[in-house]
């Protein structure tokens, strides 16, 4: 059965001046002509997103959209009316926010936080700023040192409540990131704890060494690119570090670290050399 709202791989059934129709089960398709791949054709399969038109007659695209059924994402209003909302989606079609799904009424160029859902009632997809309520660390279905799509959702006195996965809640702690985060942005990032009662503590990027090996290169090519010298080591301060690598200093130091156990670099009293041969 197609998932409205989300990704199918549908197979070509044939095509038509105006595009292609793709094998829905009980219904055909459309995939307009200007979403059709040059070198597509009958019985091919293609993965596309599905939504419903403005008539409600399903619609494939390659267009991706800013977020499907079950994810939040930040979004735009587009425009307002008395029933409610719409905001852009990313795609040729706007998804409606009922005003009993709206946290404070909408205005046009707001940005929210948006979940989406399908309508139990119209079976399209639709909008809601309502999201706590599908939000639970009741049942987590995360652990610890597992990687996580996180989206900020408020700054508090510690740091910042982060949304995991779209499913459960965080706090990314202030120790752990050396920029302003801004509400609804999107993060990779990995569980670093999780307590009894179910709070997690999440870290930005990937864990320990996974990350150092990214970062090893990267502080490699800096050096290579100055003359093989750099003002900075392990005594260097967090802000200079993350303000010219973009990582933190524990990051740093680890890195670092593991460079010098392969005597790629040593240390001077003002900075790191490389000792590439």
């Amino acid at each position: 059965m197609v998932k409205v709202g989300e990704y199918n791989t549908l197979k070509v059934l044939k095509a038509v001046d105006f595009g292609m129709y793709l094998d829905g089960g009980e219904d055909e398709i459309l995939l307009p002509k200007r979403y059709v791949p040059r070198d597509l054709k009958v019985d091919d399969e293609i993965t596309v997103f599905i939504y419903h038109d403005n008539d409600g007659r399903l619609i494939a695209t390659t267009d991706k959209p800013v977020a499907t059924v079950g994810e939040i994402a930040m979004m735009e209003v587009a425009d307002v009316n008395s029933a409610g909302a719409f905001v852009k989606w990313g795609i040729m079609k706007d998804v409606f926010v009922p005003i009993s799904h709206q946290e404070n009424k909408m205005r046009a160029g707001d940005r929210r936080l948006i979940r989406l859902f399908i309508d139990a009632q119209t079976g399209r997809v639709t909008g809601t700023e309502k999201i706590d309520k599908y939000l639970s660390n009741y049942e987590l279905t995360v652990a610890e040192h597992e990687p996580v799509d996180l989206i900020v959702f408020q700054k508090t006195d510690i740091g910042y409540k982060v949304i995991i996965n779209s499913q459960h809640m965080g706090v990314l702690h202030f120790n752990e990131v050396f920029r302003e985060l801004e509400v609804g942005e999107k993060l990779k990032g990995f569980i670093k704890h999780i307590r009894p009662d179910n709070k997690i503590d999440v870290s930005p990027g990937v864990k320990g060494y996974t990350k150092v090996l990214g970062e090893e290169e990267h502080i490699m090519s800096y050096l290579r690119s100055n003359s093989g010298y750099m003002p900075f080591n392990d005594k260097s301060s967090p802000e200079d570090i993350h303000a010219t690598f973009g990582m933190s200093k524990k990051t740093f130091k680890m890195t670092l670290g593991a460079l010098y156990k392969k005597r790629l670099v040593s240390f001077t009293q003002t900075g790191t050399k490389l000792e590439e041969s």
